[in-house]
């Protein structure tokens, strides 16, 4: 496989793991914020859905660490992977305008 694939492979894997990783954060939340909003309501209390999602979004911040840590690692791994790969190109490209074509 080549440079070009492998690359264009590692950041397309990349996007699809941050956009996964994004979405089940982002339901996370929505989740827990209509529990909150659901057991408001069977205590009889009516809790702004703004003030839902803000509690939702700082229970979800640990919480994801633990639920999502597979997914987290992998996005780790890709940008690891899409960063070695630029670093690599730049080192190439430092060498060719030094002039030293290997």
């Amino acid at each position: 496989m080549s440079d070009t694939t492998q690359s264009n492979g590692a950041g397309r894997r990349l996007a699809k793991n941050l956009a996964l990783y994004t979405v089940a954060r982002l339901g996370l939340v929505a989740v827990l914020a209509a529990i909150i909003v659901g057991v408001a309501k069977l205590a009889g209390v009516t809790v702004p859905i703004i003030v839902a999602l803000l509690f939702g979004l700082l229970i979800a911040m640990p919480l994801s660490l633990v639920l999502f840590k597979k997914l987290r690692t992998q996005v780790n791994k890709d940008i690891a992977a899409v960063d070695a790969k630029r670093r690599g190109d730049r080192e190439q490209l430092m060498k060719r305008l030094q002039g030293d074509d290997a």
